[in-house]
């Protein structure tokens, strides 16, 4: 019987508990609730649409089959990361896409392709296979430069330049990629961009800004617009805390690089 009694006492309390502190429980979720949006408050980022500007096309997912070897077992999966489109000023075309080192760490059975994919401005997705030409060699250079096997009209997607300078530290940046959080970036399934953070520090190898990004986003474009308005990409995004610090390396460091293959 005690067992009974000790039951029937507890949910006694429990319901004396609940009638007299029903208001204060209420009061309590709505600050939760409350502090959950507080939370996210400070993210400014924003999902890509038709009311942006076209060039942030550029920034499309790059799907890299990896291959680790595990426990003595070949393990295959997927890497998800940004890449974004490039070309020289006024070339009607383009068929070089620039992501970071890490994305093709562990690209090893060719015979397995690399995808780059983005959508066009009238939303219809687009898929290119890409192969690698020369990258960075370690996070120390993180980036990573690729050929499509197919060059993409610039009517169809525009393309980004990019920078032989570092970026100008007085001025906002944007960052743009396909981030893998489950809030505004949906898993990465859009295009979120950060458009107006700022340059915290900056070496000849990398830089930090406040800018907002997740896994998912490395290889995305760091962009900064010209008095005219026009965008160049200025660097490559190589990580975030998704806290409002990311890293990145500055264009300045493989723009002869890109060059190369630059028609």
């Amino acid at each position: 019987m005690q067992p009974s009694f000790t039951l029937t006492f507890a949910a006694c309390v429990a319901r004396q508990i609940r009638r007299k502190f029903r208001a204060k429980v209420s009061f309590l979720c709505l600050l939760l609730l409350s502090s959950t949006t507080l939370i996210h408050a400070d993210d400014n980022r924003q999902v890509y649409s038709s009311r942006h500007q076209p060039w942030l096309q550029a920034v499309g997912k790059l799907r890299v089959p990896g291959q680790r070897y595990e426990q003595g077992r070949t393990k295959h999966y997927v890497e998800d990361c940004s890449a974004t489109l490039v070309a020289r000023r006024g070339r009607t075309q383009a068929d070089i896409i620039v992501t970071a080192w890490h994305c093709l760490e562990y690209y090893r059975d060719l015979s397995r392709p690399i995808v780059f994919s983005t959508r066009t401005g009238s939303g219809e997705p687009l898929y290119r296979e890409a192969r690698r030409l020369v990258d960075g060699g370690g996070m120390h250079a993180d980036w990573a430069v690729l050929a499509l096997a197919k060059a993409i009209p610039v009517d169809r997607v525009p393309h980004l330049t990019v920078t032989q300078d570092l970026p100008n530290k007085e001025h906002p940046v944007i960052m743009a990629g396909y981030s893998r959080d489950s809030g505004l970036g949906k898993h990465g399934t859009v295009l979120t961009f950060d458009p107006a953070c700022a340059i915290v520090r900056e070496h000849l190898s990398w830089g930090s800004t406040n800018c907002r990004a997740y896994k998912g986003s490395s290889g995305g474009a760091v962009i900064q617009l010209r008095p005219g308005g026009s965008a160049s990409m200025v660097g490559v995004i190589s990580q975030g805390n998704g806290e409002g610090t990311s890293l990145y390396v500055p264009a300045a460091n493989f723009r002869s690089s890109v060059a190369r293959y630059l028609d």
